[in-house]
């Protein structure tokens, strides 16, 4: 089975934009946001991705990727 992999990172270094404005931007607590962005989450409400859509100016798909062979990292 596939997987989704999160690009959050990638988008905010585009935008010159840190962990900690985007977290005061888009209302969302630093930790939480860090999670986002290293990948270590299982879902993410759409309300919560298109604040950050609007704050990157970006689309979902710039932070969204779909990997076909992707395989679950952590299965320990």
């Amino acid at each position: 089975m596939g997987r989704i992999i999160l690009r959050l990172d990638r988008v905010m270094a585009d935008r010159k934009i840190s962990l900690k404005e985007l977290s005061e931007k888009v209302g969302i607590s630093n930790v939480n946001l860090s999670k986002m962005k290293t990948g270590k989450i299982s879902a993410i409400r759409f309300s919560t991705l298109a604040a950050i859509c609007d704050v990157l100016n970006c689309q979902p798909g710039d932070i969204l990727e779909y990997d076909p062979d992707g395989v679950e990292e952590d299965s320990q």
